[in-house]
């Protein structure tokens, strides 16, 4: 009998490439990880695992096992959401994803909210960037994701991945007191020709939508400072540093040297939440999405007032 955890083990370094990868992914340690294959490699009789150079890759025999085990691990997900779709509980383990900004501006909310409805369900909460919460939604390590894209630059998604949105989160400029166009009741990008900007790191989405944005309103844009965190670049446009555009989500509190200046045409990024079309039947995965479109409002409104 072919043990689901060993299995788990092998699909995973099939997927991710290597033993230390597949461990983070199932957040536990290498040794972990090299322990399961070995079991399953006595139990199955063959060798999974060959030398290649300083790591180790998987066999013709461990890749054929892998491609069942991907199939048997899905018809176990299958058999677990129409169960508790027939009990109706909200039970069970969820394991939910977030970008940064999210993990911190909204997910305390829902998470107390499914919490309150919902004391019999345990969830586990990480920080990842959108692309690779998106990649471990579809492949089944994660079971539900609050990802984001902007309006002028969505993210693809790939088939049979369900969605449902959650807010538009506008974004404004955030410029030093002193800027000549601060006190401004909005300004367009192209008069900020010029100016300094501070971005997150390259590679992460809002970097790449800034170089992206920017451009399009015929700016090129010079980067002075990069930070990942928008409390961080907000105390650096407070410093006089450079612009920067912070979405809402995104304020937990705005220095007195800062001012937040509408951009037109209006930035906005969607937040939403994804999972797997055929887990949907898990009512845990309902309840979820429900608590985080009613955290969702609440920001709106409190935005609003």
């Amino acid at each position: 009998m072919l043990d689901l955890n060993r299995l788990k083990a092998l699909h995973a370094v099939h997927v991710y490439g290597s033993v230390g990868a597949a461990a983070d992914a199932l957040m536990v340690t290498p040794s972990a990880v090299s322990q399961q294959l070995a079991k399953l490699e006595r139990e199955t009789g063959a060798t999974l695992l060959e030398r290649n150079g300083r790591g180790v890759k998987l066999t013709d025999a461990a890749g054929l096992l892998a491609e069942h085990a991907e199939k048997i691990l899905a018809l176990v997900e299958t058999a677990e959401a129409d169960f508790e779709a027939l009990r109706g509980a909200v039970v069970g383990r969820l394991n939910i994803g977030a970008f940064p900004t999210a993990a911190r501006g909204l997910m305390p909310q829902a998470l107390t909210l499914l919490q309150q409805r919902h004391p019999d369900l345990a969830v586990h909460l990480s920080e990842r960037e959108p692309e690779r919460q998106i990649r471990e939604v579809a492949r089944g390590e994660l079971d539900l994701v609050v990802v984001q894209d902007w309006l002028n630059r969505p993210i693809a998604v790939p088939e049979g991945l369900s969605r449902a949105t959650l807010l538009d989160d506008i974004a404004d400029v955030a410029l030093p007191a002193t800027h000549a166009l601060a006190e401004r009741r909005e300004v367009a990008l192209a008069e900020l020709s010029g100016d300094r900007w501070i971005s997150s790191s390259p590679g992460t989405i809002c970097h790449d939508w800034l170089v992206f944005t920017l451009r399009s309103a015929e700016l090129e844009p010079e980067i002075t400072c990069m930070a990942d965190e928008y409390p961080t670049q907000l105390a650096l446009v407070e410093a006089g540093l450079g612009c920067a555009i912070v979405p809402r989500l995104g304020r937990v509190h705005i220095p007195e040297g800062v001012r937040m200046v509408p951009i037109m045409p209006r930035q906005t990024r969607r937040i939403y939440a994804l999972w797997r079309t055929d887990a949907a039947r898990r009512p845990a995965i309902r309840a979820a999405v429900e608590a985080l479109v009613a955290a969702s409002r609440e920001l709106e409104t409190g935005w609003i007032s």
